[in-house]
């Protein structure tokens, strides 16, 4: 529990010696908004490393759609930035499951669950979004459950 939060900690030290603006502004974002998690209403002051790699997950994500935005707006020095941060916050992430690993994993959950088709695709990602949570995406979860229930 924690181990995050005090590894980002650790990190900011790192990147202020280091001198490299773009890490050191990255992880000073994920410091941020775990704190503002530690210290949420309702929260008893820890940060399980499951709530932690949520909130990296969303930071990912914001990042990528700010790029493209930036991207397609013609400012691609802002879009630079954006992907760089992006890149050091997916540092802190578990690493990601392949595409035959997460074929395989969602074959079982749908054997597991006993999907045929379709119309269980809800039964189906309520599991896998649980079990494969921080592991990949949600949108490549989503599409993986779609094409193998569809055959």
């Amino acid at each position: 529990m924690d181990e995050l939060f005090d590894k980002v900690s650790g990190d900011i030290k790192t990147a202020m010696l280091a001198r490299d603006k773009v890490a050191l502004e990255a992880i000073r974002g994920i410091k941020k908004e775990f704190l503002e998690a530690k210290t949420a209403k309702g929260s008893d002051g820890h940060l399980p490393d499951d709530v932690a790699v949520k909130i990296l997950q969303k930071m990912v994500k914001q990042r990528k759609e700010s790029a493209q935005i930036y991207a397609e707006q013609n400012r691609p020095e802002l879009a630079e930035n954006e992907l760089a941060e992006a890149a050091v916050i997916e540092r802190y992430l578990p690493a990601q499951m392949s595409d035959s690993d997460l074929e395989s994993a969602i074959a079982a959950i749908i054997a597991q669950v006993g999907a045929t088709g379709p119309q269980d695709m809800g039964k189906v990602m309520g599991v896998a979004s649980k079990q494969l949570a921080g592991k990949t995406e949600g949108r490549l979860i989503s599409e993986k459950v779609k094409a193998l229930l569809a055959k």
